[in-house]
């Protein structure tokens, strides 16, 4: 039943973006999941990150990738997911930032990564409030 509150409540008013942008190209999406600054129900937060993202980036392992919020998502703070799994353990509070590309594309086993579904989180204290998805796909196996 919330599920279908959460899409109903995203299309009276578009959600904040989250950018990402690698050399010259840019890429924003909408939240995959959104509750108005509310936190997001314990049930729903793992479907919410597994969820397909619509964008698509192409990046390789030494490639600057730069991560956008906007200013209401930054004051609450948020994190990066990778692949679903937490990455980084205290919120981010500004609007832009710089990461490495080899961060999103190198594995546990020392192979390069085909592709990684990267989450932008907002959070509110312990509270999930927001989920931005982007694909990045490694250019350098294409």
């Amino acid at each position: 039943m919330s599920a279908g509150l959460l899409v109903l409540s995203a299309c009276d008013k578009p959600t904040p973006l989250a950018t990402v942008t690698v050399g010259s190209d840019s890429v924003n999406t909408e939240a995959a999941c959104y509750n108005d600054g509310e936190a997001i129900k314990e049930s729903l937060i793992q479907g919410c990150l597994n969820k397909k993202a619509d964008k698509t980036v192409k990046i390789s392992m030494d490639d600057k990738v730069r991560f956008g919020v906007d200013p209401e998502i930054a004051e609450n703070g948020w994190t990066l997911f990778i692949n679903g799994q937490q990455a980084e353990q205290e919120p981010y509070k500004n609007t832009y930032r710089t990461i490495p590309g080899n961060a999103f594309l190198a594995s546990q086993t020392g192979q390069t990564a085909e592709k990684t579904t990267v989450s932008i989180v907002e959070t509110k204290g312990k509270k999930l409030t927001g989920v931005w998805q982007f694909e990045f796909k490694n250019k350098d196996k294409d």
